[in-house]
């Protein structure tokens, strides 16, 4: 388990929990950062974190993006264009 923050673009993951103030995860939770949730990492660069999560793209301060705890999903379970498989 490791903070999304630290993952390389590119990587499938799937979200574990968050460590936040209530309000702060709260507001999270309505942006879909939901435990079991997959996502997919766009861009990890200059400050921002980027990742598609239920077919929309959304952007994350890295400070935030900090307590998001994911797992690196395995490259079986993504079609070839490396972006999640729906089942």
């Amino acid at each position: 388990m490791l903070p999304l923050s630290l993952i390389n673009q590119g990587k499938n993951v799937i979200i574990v929990k968050v460590r936040s103030k209530d309000s702060e995860k709260k507001h999270l939770e309505d942006m879909g950062f939901i435990a079991s949730e997959r996502m997919h990492v766009i861009s990890n660069h200059s400050g921002d974190v980027i990742v598609e999560l239920k077919g929309t793209k959304l952007a994350i301060t890295k400070e935030i993006a900090a307590k998001i705890f994911v797992n690196i999903i395995n490259d079986e379970n993504v079609s070839s264009d490396k972006r999640i498989v729906n089942k």
